[in-house]
C-alpha cells in the first residue's frame, strides 16, 4: 500500500490534469457565460434570471466541450441538459454553476452524486487516520465550478470565480476546492515532468551505422 501522507489531492490533480487544460477551461467558462448574458439581452425582467441561467448551461456546456476536445480529454457528446464530462489521467472532469456560496446546490444532480462515488478511493488523502491504507486510484472525479453573483445587477456577465473542486464520495462535502487562479500556481512548484506529457522520438537515422561502423 502507498503511504497517503506522501500524496495529496492537489498533487494528484496536477499530475493528471495538464495546466493547459485548466487554463482552457477557465477561459472557456468565462467566454460561455459572457455569450449567455449577451444572448439574454432584451428579455423581460420578470424571467430574465431564469433565461440567463438556462443560457449559461447551454453556452458554457458548448465552451467546455470544445476545450475538452482541443485538449484531448475525450468529451462526451452534448445532449440537452445532460452533463458533459471529459477524462484526463485518472480524473473524470465535469462542470456546474452555483450562486456564490451555495455549494450545496452541487449535489442536486443525481448524476453528479453517482459520479462522486469514485472518490471513495481518495478520501484517505484527507482523512488517513480513518482508513487502513491508501492505494493510488484508477478513477476519481473533479468538477470545475463557476460561482456567480446571486444578483443580475452585480457582475451578471461572468463568474465571480471559477474553482476546481473534488467532492467526497457522498457529495456532502469537499475534499479539496480552490480558485483556478490559485490552483494554477501549483504547476509552477511541481516538477516539470508532471506537466510534460510529450514522448520523445528518435530521429529515423539516429543509431544507424554506416558500413564502416561509424554513426550517421
Amino acid at each position: 500500500m502507498t503511504d497517503a501522507s506522501k500524496d495529496s489531492i492537489p498533487a494528484l490533480l496536477v499530475r493528471n490534469v495538464p495546466r493547459g487544460l485548466v487554463l482552457g477551461v477557465d477561459e472557456a467558462l468565462s467566454t460561455g457565460a459572457n455569450r449567455a448574458f449577451a444572448a439574454a439581452k432584451g428579455m423581460a425582467e420578470g424571467h430574465l434570471p431564469h433565461v440567463v441561467g438556462q443560457l449559461r448551461h447551454f453556452h458554457m456546456n458548448e465552451a467546455f466541450h470544445r476545450v475538452l476536445g482541443t485538449e484531448n480529454a475525450d468529451p462526451t457528446p452534448i445532449r440537452g441538459n445532460g452533463i458533459v464530462t471529459g477524462r484526463s489521467g485518472v480524473f473524470t472532469l465535469a462542470r456546474f454553476n452555483i450562486p456564490a456560496g451555495f455549494w450545496v446546490n452541487g449535489r442536486r444532480s443525481k448524476t453528479r452524486r453517482q459520479m462522486a462515488l469514485a472518490n471513495k478511493a481518495i478520501e484517505p488523502l484527507v482523512q488517513p487516520g480513518l482508513f487502513e491504507g491508501y492505494e493510488p486510484p484508477s478513477d476519481a472525479v473533479a468538477f470545475f465550478v463557476a460561482c456567480f453573483s446571486g444578483s443580475l445587477h452585480e457582475q451578471p456577465e461572468s463568474p465571480v470565480s471559477v474553482q476546481i473542486a473534488v467532492p467526497d464520495k457522498n457529495m456532502q462535502g469537499w475534499l479539496f476546492r480552490e480558485p483556478l487562479n490559485e490552483f494554477l500556481q501549483r504547476y509552477e512548484a511541481a516538477p516539470s515532468s508532471q506537466d510534460d506529457r510529450a514522448t520523445p522520438k528518435l530521429k529515423r537515422d539516429i543509431g544507424k551505422q554506416d558500413k564502416d561502423g561509424t554513426g550517421s
